[in-house]
């Protein structure tokens, strides 16, 4: 203890033998010098770093777009990168000419009202990612003032050099040198989520030389000075040297603590800023906040390119034509006065006249380009954002966090994801294990079924009941039920006691210690022990409840030590060379037992197993193991194979039941065995040298062998909430997943396992990297190895034969190289399933980047830590999980759910939607605006290309903003081919995204085709019938606005009743929009009218005296509207008769109310409504059944053959 506080007195070193030893004495400082290793840092002296050349970057952090400075150029260039825009801006500026057909204010405010209201909103979901920025920079950290005295500061003043003092639970403001911590040895716990995505606790050690640094009052003379390598974004390496007292001291990643990263099951540590703000590994690991455009945006900008062509070529025939007439025409038109006219009339200058008539052109077959159509589909994205933000069915009660479009721009692309690139650790995985089944000595234990066999025996039950409705002998199928029950169902389906975390373990053999009635008592006293033995963890007393908890490194560990304090056998305290347990049910009564360590040989990836060795309190030393089940086995010794057969049984059986599998053996060892083996460990642990690790494997090698095998373990994997089902659903949706994880492979491919990407059958490619000096022979290696993998799926004729591509990070370096990546993607497109492990928060971006260029379809990065911050801005859409670990995944996201299996709506039914009311709405929009734009350029034909409109200036102005708006938004904002409960329950509709059933060239080309016949019937139907006869009774023939607002009024009806057969969801707010929209257009014509004439001019009382008495006029807009709509009518008709898409066979169905009058047939088409899938749970579940049918079908074929040969 010093100054009287309490003081951890549990030295750890001895636990972490491999990974966490102490640098060897005697190994010099690092040689820094050179690019690359440039930066100094002065320790407690901040005001160094003030000035140049040693001011570095300040701790403030930002994920926005726009900065209040470059706010206005920068969104201004974004709206003025869309082609409608720009062009609207070139007609803004010539219409102040005398050549424009229009007036300036009737180009310039509706263009300033676009763009105005597209910066407004950029401007607002901007502003919301600064404020929770700000929130992560006024976050508050104890420094030291001066003096000794720590007092607080935010975030985002930190400079480097401060001397920090970070307490529990809360996380590192920047990247710090731990210096000394509350264990007197110097160790702290750090959890590395929000950067590698892992749970278990990571161990740092500060360096000796500064473990003095324990008190506050200890720095008021504390200096020193670190040089160390210049910022970059690899997070498990770190070249740098400490001078302090006079020394040089190397430094070691092992004593870096990292921005984001959290300190847990430490009091307090004190670090010194080395890298600051965006210099921070996690910040350089991650991406500018980029500006995301979606694929029907796009795309848009082409049609209007093919629009701006047309108009470019009637501008040009227009023009052409003008300069002909002016120079062979004009000069006969006497009253046109050719001798002394303007130089755009001149007969003598044809081609002035024509370039002039061009600009007017251009401008006035302007409505041709839809500038409403940003604005109403910015209207229209934001009101499906605020749909979504308020759909209850993605609120998390838990939690109470909603889902969050945290940006509109991107609503549609939601319905055209083809490929989704998830984290693991927080994403798909609470990390929660729970104990469920064991084999001990031969004999299976636990009678809980998982959630694969449930399904399993439901999907089975279910088969049989259609079988058993098809066909009324069902003696067959009723024995077969009875065999399925007993295979698959449970005995405890009908009452289960009260759970208790990481155990769902249910068998009255074991518990209550009713184990000690079973056959092989001492076998199962040793598989408790070696659960409460062989472990690193650490016990903490829950005050409240009497009861342990445990930090273990793994999940797993958690799991088993739970079981064995529920079988009686509680690991309760640890010290620095002991475990000690608490044995209840023994005969003598509960006893106390201490278990010294002398060894621990630690898990890895390479190993697969886990040792420790202990002396008991009789004196006997045993080797306790546990481990993969093909690693156990292949070192056991012959007499300890007894329960090999059982056991390989039982693992093949909690394997297809979906459960992650250890198996647990021992070996007794002598004195003298073990001297002479610890004598040869200590030599290769305290070796210096490249191969220390090597010589260590090969030591362990030594004694793991002979071993006896005692059981093994069966622990279910706990997913978040619903993320079976949400893959099972995107799976069927024909929605790849691939998992990126920072974890070990070993953890990674159980989590396949658990979300039923891996199953039993599947064929695993794994990638792995060659030992060796040589970088091209490791090149060569993962080259063939991806090559054989290729190969081997091509040659497989199996239809049903699944692969699953698992890949490191090591060997994903190269993967990603130039001349190889393109060969591992075409790999893993051909795979089932994809996971990569131990990849950095780089290297999560590179490969998808990777799947969106080079398969171009639409990626969807989701993830919750900062880790995931560079695959979710990298990926087409990101999407931000509002977990507990932080927000920086939520603040890069463009959209925020609270669990992965909110996931689901989103894509397959908001997505769905969006996808579809945004193509419709866009097709549409250059519909009616074909329809109208080239009514203009007819009349300018009929009219001698004189450059005059038919249309009143305030007509043109109202078509796009006010007469055609709102019902064009109502299908943007309200349609639905079916509704949400019919997408999820037929997920295969969502293909008609990906695969751009609604927006490709084909419909867009047919929306335009339908545009040009509309006009040409709107104009020539009018000509025809009002050219040489009275529309009055009384003998009145028409002039240009009597023509013009008859062709108008035909043009609003046609295209707001057009709109009508699209729809195929009616609310009253459709019904309200359409039929105001037209009565809006009557009323205005109405009061238009009655203003004076010096307002309304040619169209003074144009509808009360002129139009409306006349029968023709109504008659001639029934007719043209009719017939505008009558092809139209007729294509949905046939195509509904003889070429069905999949949502008209279910509108039909559903009208017909098939789902609630005819189950069997909707069944069916929901089994059909599947993609092919050979990942989720379906597959897996099916897999599991034909399992069980072969099993049975062997069972029965046994019992025919008995019954015919009875001898």
């Amino acid at each position: 203890m010093a100054k009287g506080k309490i003081r951890a007195k549990i030295r750890r070193s001895q636990l972490y033998t491999f990974a966490c030893g102490k640098r060897c004495a005697g190994a010099g400082p690092h040689p820094i010098e050179g690019p690359g290793c440039s930066r100094v840092v002065h320790c407690n002296q901040p005001h160094m770093h003030r000035k140049k050349p040693l001011k570095y970057r300040s701790n403030y952090i930002s994920t926005t777009k726009y900065n209040f400075l470059t706010f206005l150029p920068k969104s201004l260039y974004e709206q003025f990168h869309r082609v409608a825009n720009l062009y609207f801006l070139a007609a803004a500026i010539l219409s102040l000419t005398p050549l424009s057909p229009f007036s300036a204010v009737s180009m310039i405010a509706p263009l300033a009202f676009v763009v105005g209201l597209s910066m407004a909103k950029e401007g607002l979901e901007d502003w919301k990612r600064f404020m929770q920025d700000m929130n992560v920079n006024s976050r508050k950290i104890q420094f030291h003032k001066e003096e000794g005295v720590f007092d607080n500061k935010q975030w985002q003043q930190l400079e480097v050099g401060d001397v920090v003092k970070v307490e529990k639970d809360n996380f590192f403001p920047a990247d710090l040198l731990l210096l000394s911590t509350s264990y007197e040895d110097g160790i702290c716990y750090v959890e590395t989520m929000n950067l590698d995505g892992e749970t278990n606790l990571k161990v740092k050690r500060a360096m000796e030389v500064t473990l003095s640094l324990n008190e506050d009052e200890i720095f008021k003379n504390f200096t020193g000075m670190i040089k160390c390598e210049d910022p970059n974004p690899s997070l498990y390496t770190f070249v740098g040297n400490l001078e302090y007292c006079r020394q040089t001291y190397a430094l070691e990643p092992g004593q870096i603590l990292l921005r984001d990263s959290k300190l847990r099951n430490t009091s307090y540590v004190y670090g010194v800023v080395i890298f600051t703000g965006f210099d921070t590994k996690v910040m350089q690991n991650s991406t500018k906040s980029p500006s995301k455009r979606s694929r029907i945006e796009k795309k848009m900008d082409y049609i209007i390119y093919v629009l701006f062509s047309l108009l470019l070529v009637i501008s040009l025939i227009s023009s052409l034509a003008f300069a002909w007439k002016i120079r062979f025409q004009m000069p006969k038109w006497w009253y046109m006065r050719p001798d002394n006219t303007e130089d755009f009339y001149n007969p003598q200058q044809p081609l002035v006249s024509g370039l002039s008539h061009l600009v007017t052109a251009l401008i006035l077959y302007g409505y041709l380009i839809p500038i409403s159509l940003y604005v109403s589909i910015e209207v229209v994205k934001v009101m499906q954002a605020s749909f979504i933000n308020q759909d209850l069915l993605m609120y998390d009660d838990d939690t109470g966090i909603p889902a969050q479009a945290r940006t509109s721009n991107l609503n549609e692309e939601l319905g055209q994801v083809d490929t989704i690139l998830s984290d693991k650790t927080g994403t798909l995985t609470c990390n929660q294990m729970d104990f469920l089944k064991c084999s001990i000595a031969g004999t299976a234990y636990g009678v809980r079924a998982s959630d694969v066999e449930r399904a399993a025996a439901q999907q089975m039950a279910s088969d049989l009941a259609q079988d058993e409705t098809k066909s009324s002998t069902s003696s067959k199928s009723g024995k077969l039920d009875i065999e399925l029950e007993t295979v698959v169902t449970s005995k405890d389906e009908n009452v289960h006691k009260p759970t208790i975390k990481f155990f769902s373990f249910e068998d009255g053999r074991m518990t209550e210690g009713n184990w000690r009635n079973e056959p092989n008592t001492d076998m199962i006293m040793l598989f408790c022990r070696i659960l409460a033995v062989c472990h690193t963890a650490i016990p903490e007393l829950n005050e409240e409840t009497g009861t342990y908890t445990y930090e273990a490194e793994s999940p797993d560990e958690g799991a088993f030590l739970v079981a064995a304090r529920e079988f009686g056998f509680e690991f309760y305290k640890r010290t620095q060379s002991s475990v000690f347990v608490r044995e209840r049910y023994l005969a003598s009564g509960p006893t106390e037992r201490e278990y010294k360590i002398l060894n621990l040989l630690e898990f890895t990836s390479k190993r697969k197993r886990m040792t420790v060795i202990v002396r008991d309190e009789d004196g006997q030393i045993i080797l306790m193991c546990k481990g993969a089940d093909s690693i156990i086995f292949d070192r056991l010794a012959k007499k300890g194979k007894l329960y090999l057969e059982d056991t390989t049984k039982h693992l093949n059986n909690y394997g297809e039941a979906g459960l992650r599998t250890l198996a647990l053996a021992y070996r007794k060892l002598e004195e003298s065995e073990y001297s002479a083996w610890n004598n040869e460990f200590q030599k290769a642990k305290t070796s210096i040298g490249s191969d220390r690790d090597i010589m260590l494997e090969k030591v362990a090698e030594m004694m793991e062998k002979d071993l006896i095998l005692v059981g093994a373990t069966a622990v279910e994997d706990k997913l978040q909430k619903g993320v079976p089902h949400c893959i099972d659903k995107l799976a069927q949706a024909g929605v790849k997943l691939w998992v990126l994880t920072g974890d070990k492979m070993e953890t990674a491919i159980n989590i396949g396992f658990a979300c039923s990407l891996l199953r039993e059958g599947m064929k695993q490619i794994c990638i792995t990297t060659l030992e060796s000096d040589s970088k091209e022979a490791i090149k060569e290696n993962i080259f063939m190895q991806i090559t054989n993998g290729s190969q081997m799926i091509k040659l497989d004729k199996d239809p049903y034969a699944a692969y699953a591509l698992i890949i490191d990070g090591k060997t994903l370096a190269y993967a990603l190289e130039e001349d190889m990546k393109f060969m591992f993607l075409g790999l893993a497109v051909d795979c089932a399933s994809v996971i990569c492990c131990r990849v950095s928060p780089k290297q999560k971006a590179l490969v998808t980047r990777l799947v969106k260029e080079g398969t171009g379809r639409v990626t969807l990065g989701i993830g919750d830590g900062a880790n995931d911050v560079g695959m979710i801005q990298e990926a087409d859409i990101g999407v931000g999980i509002s977990g507990v670990e932080g927000m920086q995944a939520v603040m890069a996201s463009d959209f925020s759910v609270s669990q992965f299996r909110f996931l689901e709506r989103l894509l397959v039914v908001h997505g769905h939607w969006c996808y579809k009311r945004i193509s419709q709405m866009v097709c549409y929009f250059f519909y009616k605006n074909i329809a109208f734009g080239l009514t203009l350029f007819y009349f300018e034909a009929f009219t001698g290309f004189s450059g005059q409109s038919v249309y009143d200036d305030l007509y043109m102005i109202l078509f796009n903003v006010v007469l055609t708006s709102m019902p064009v938004i109502s299908l943007g904002v309200f349609e639905q081919d079916v509704s949400s409960d019919v997408c999820l329950e037929f997920p295969t509709l969502y293909q008609q995204g990906p695969r751009n059933l609604f927006f490709d060239w084909y419909r867009i080309l047919g929306w335009m085709g339908n545009g040009l016949y509309s006009s040409i019937v709107i104009f020539f139907l009018n000509i025809v019938i009002f050219y040489d006869q009275a529309y009055r009774v009384e003998g009145q023939t028409t002039d240009m606005a009597i023509l013009g607002t008859i062709m108008f009024t035909c043009i609003i009806c046609a295209v707001n009743f057009q709109i009508t057969l699209i729809m195929t969801h009616y609310t009253w707010i459709q019904h309200v929009l359409i039929w105001l929209s037209v009565i809006a257009w009557f009323l205005f014509l109405f009061f238009y009218g009655m203003l004076s004439p010096t307002y309304s001019k040619n169209v003074f009382l144009i509808l009360t005296e002129a139009l409306a008495p006349a029968p023709i006029y109504w008659t001639t807009t029934l007719l043209v509207t009719i017939a505008c709509t009558l092809p139209y009518l007729a294509h949905i008709s046939l195509q509904r008769c003889f070429q069905p898409m999949d949502h008209h066979i279910i509108q039909e169905m559903k009208y017909l109310k098939k789902d609630e009058k005819d189950q069997v047939m909707w069944k069916r088409e929901k089994t059909k409504a599947r993609e092919k899938t050979k990942v989720g749970f379906t597959a897996r579940v099916d897999a599991y059944i034909s399992s069980l049918g072969g099993k049975l079908n062997r069972k029965t074929r046994s019992l025919e053959k008995n019954q015919e040969n009875p001898s």
